[in-house]
């Protein structure tokens, strides 16, 4: 669900052959926390399981900073898109109890969807259908705390329109799943919040996994943040709102025993699961394939506020992964690799951070909005105290963090940028790529 202007997602393709190892070295993958810890790159916390046993876990960073309460390994986190993975599974059982078709479409439900006599639940589940993705709203955070009505959500969704005909690409889209939700609750007579704990969470035995309402810190459950010069708390997302797009919170544990259950075959046949693997351009149905060296894993990633997540599972050495953060201020995507790396036995380097070390008056020369023709996208470039912003049109901000002269980066999406201020203009460099800005 998160809407940021450089998203992240797992990345971990190598070329050498790794395998899992019965015995890792879990001191120097502490020191790797403690560091991130240290420095405040990242809240959160991660679990490994192996034939289903959790054979390391670990949680650092606050829960709740404004009451300092430490975050422990029972501390639940919002998941955000993870959620889809569970919300396939609830489709899926409905179609295993023939209450459902894959190939059936939607306008039965929702007669007002341009295009809705031709897209299916399958194109949902898949990310095809080309219904536009509510969450790229300019406006929508500004409404995004308040709670929503379906039929409220359904207008919206339909008035975004179709970004593309049914089946013809696959385009990331939170809008197929919260439909998928009210088809759901539609066709089952329940609650998703009900359907969650019977079908999944009461037969598996999670202990901290359900759909969230207003975070309650006597629950243990987390508060999120985002790191602007220092951490500053986010407002939280109505789960009216996300639905089965994103509105499930948990802990890595239970996580990773979700995912051990789903490729055991405790919640799905083989034949569904095997839907959920099969990927077409890039997607599969609830999954995503996650490589690390030869081993292919399945999962996904979440966003949410101040929140993020992933989980993953290999199938082949029954390795289950997840990680749940209530504040990062680092590239989740580095983590991620660390942690795979120690358990496969690969060489990783724990992190040092060096300051570049600027006055709020050094930042003045910066200051200013920035078009570029190579993207519709406007960024404007603010200060906070000594420590510089950048927003993207429409989308959140995030702090910018300064590694030499005129130049920052943002660890979090492995972004970098580079000013020229005599010339106006700034370059954006990530994933490869470069994007031009001039100021305006």
């Amino acid at each position: 669900m998160k809407k940021v202007i450089l998203a992240t997602v797992l990345l971990l393709t190598f070329s050498k052959v790794g395998s899992a190892q019965s015995n890792f070295d879990k001191t120097k993958l502490d020191r790797y926390f403690n560091a991130l810890e240290e420095h405040n790159k990242f809240m959160g916390s991660v679990a490994v399981s192996k034939n289903g046993e959790i054979i390391y876990a670990k949680t650092i960073g606050y829960a709740d900073l404004e009451n300092k309460v430490k975050a422990n390994e029972k501390t639940k986190y919002r998941i955000g898109s993870i959620s889809k993975s569970f919300t396939t599974v609830l489709i899926l059982r409905a179609i295993q109890e023939k209450r459902l078709d894959l190939d059936q479409t939607i306008e039965k439900w929702f007669p007002t969807l341009e295009n809705a006599g031709e897209i299916t639940v399958k194109q949902l589940l898949s990310h095809r259908s080309g219904i536009h993705n509510f969450t790229n709203n300019a406006d929508y955070l500004k409404w995004n705390t308040k709670a929503k009505t379906e039929k409220e959500m359904v207008e919206i969704i339909a008035k975004g329109g179709s970004d593309f005909e049914p089946d013809s690409k696959a385009e990331y889209s939170n809008s197929n799943f919260v439909l998928l939700t009210y088809i759901l609750e539609k066709t089952l007579s329940k609650s998703y919040a009900n359907l969650l704990q019977e079908y999944i969470v009461a037969p598996i035995g999670l202990t901290d996994t359900y759909v969230f309402g207003g975070i309650d810190p006597e629950k243990n459950e987390s508060k999120s943040y985002r790191f602007m010069g220092d951490w500053k708390l986010q407002p939280e997302t109505d789960y009216t709102i996300p639905l089965g797009a994103g509105a499930i919170i948990s802990t890595p544990s239970d996580l990773t025993k979700f995912a051990d259950a789903l490729f055991e075959g405790k919640l799905l046949t083989a034949e569904s699961l095997e839907t959920m693997k099969t990927i077409k351009d890039g997607y599969g149905v609830g999954l995503f394939q996650t490589p690390f060296y030869k081993n292919i894993g399945y999962g996904h990633t979440g966003g949410i506020d101040g929140f993020s997540s992933v989980y993953s599972h290999f199938p082949d050495d029954k390795i289950s992964y997840a990680l749940t953060s209530n504040g990062s201020n680092f590239n989740n995507n580095d983590i991620s690799i660390a942690v795979l790396s120690a358990v496969y036995g690969k060489a990783y380097e724990i992190p040092t951070f060096q300051v570049y070390a600027l006055t709020a008056e050094d930042l003045d020369k910066y200051l200013g909005v920035y078009a570029s023709t190579q993207i519709p996208l406007k960024i404007t470039i603010t200060k906070d105290g000594n420590t510089l912003i950048a927003q993207g049109s429409g989308q959140a901000a995030f702090p910018l963090e300064a590694t030499e002269k005129d130049k920052f980066k943002f660890d979090q999406a492995g972004a970098k940028f580079e000013f020229k201020p005599t010339d106006k203009t700034m370059t954006l460099f990530q994933g490869g790529g470069k994007i031009e800005f001039t100021k305006e």
